[in-house]
């Protein structure tokens, strides 16, 4: 069982979580500040936590299964658990039901808005895996998905929400899908000739970074924006501006014609841009 949990674990790249969950905390400390003029409780930490886990995990095991075939015949992710048949489609629905039971579980103990606002969660989680074989607006769905992460740790938080956390949302929301947009050249000639739907297959690559600079720079307008529109101060804008600086060295080390350096800004440059995030906000509310 041990075993079977580490492939899962590894299937669904159980650390990228370090994407979404400081946005999450996020959420919940802005929130709190703002609305509460208090901290989260550690009760609503921990339940925002379980339900971040809960909902990102059933997300990938989702899009692993769903994906199974799309996978199975692409060179660079046919290597992946479920093809390889390192472990089976069954196994993987139990663990989706086990998420999906931690993310209910977590919304119930935290407040009712969190409860009504579980089944449009639900809706994005299911229907991202399914968007590539309709539309090239896929990386904007992923992005409103994960822009969820920040408005439920606003949401566990306060039991609220503000046009501030909206503005939040957007910034998320668009920060996920210029990095995705630039994830997914990796596979721009694959999904042309399958008839697979993405940004840098409908538009070629060098545009389709074009439009991964365009959201990157309303997300950065997003996040400068709470600077103005919150009690946040000057550590969160210099936050602000060294995610902007991290959004732009990704757009440095990644061209049409190299792609070669699209795992460090995807992975690297992001993880690092969302703690830095966090850190900075947790310090400018505590100080």
């Amino acid at each position: 069982m041990i075993r079977k949990l580490r492939i899962i674990l590894e299937m669904i790249k159980f650390e990228h979580t370090v994407f979404a969950l400081p946005f999450a905390y996020f959420g919940a400390v802005l929130g709190a500040y703002i609305v509460n003029d208090a901290w989260p409780s550690l009760s609503q930490w921990i339940w925002i936590t379980v339900a971040m886990v809960g909902a990102r995990s059933a997300a990938m095991s989702l899009n692993r299964v769903i994906d199974e075939q799309i996978d199975k015949h692409n060179p660079r992710t046919a290597g992946r658990a479920i093809p390889a048949g390192l472990i089976s489609k069954v196994e993987v629905l139990f663990f989706i039901v086990i998420s999906f039971v931690l993310l209910f579980t977590a919304a119930f103990q935290l407040n009712l808005l969190a409860v009504y606002l579980l089944p449009l969660a639900v809706f994005f989680l299911v229907i991202y895996s399914y968007t590539k074989r309709f539309t090239w607006a896929c990386h904007l769905i992923l992005g409103i998905t994960i822009g969820i992460a920040p408005l439920g740790g606003w949401v566990g938080a306060t039991g609220t929400l503000t046009w501030d956390a909206f503005i939040l949302f957007v910034a998320v929301a668009l920060w996920t899908a210029g990095f995705d947009v630039i994830y997914a050249t990796q596979d721009a000639d694959y999904d042309r000739e399958h008839q697979l739907h993405s940004i840098p297959s409908r538009f070629g690559i060098k545009r389709a970074l074009m439009l991964a600079r365009l959201f990157h720079v309303i997300s950065f307008a997003a996040f400068l924006t709470l600077f103005f529109t919150t009690p946040l101060g000057w550590l969160y804008l210099i936050g602000v501006i060294i995610a902007g600086g991290i959004m732009l060295y990704e757009h440095t080390i990644v061209s049409d014609d190299d792609l070669t350096k699209v795992n460090v800004a995807f992975f690297t440059m992001n993880g690092i841009l969302s703690i830095v995030m966090f850190i900075f906000t947790i310090g400018d509310v505590w100080l």
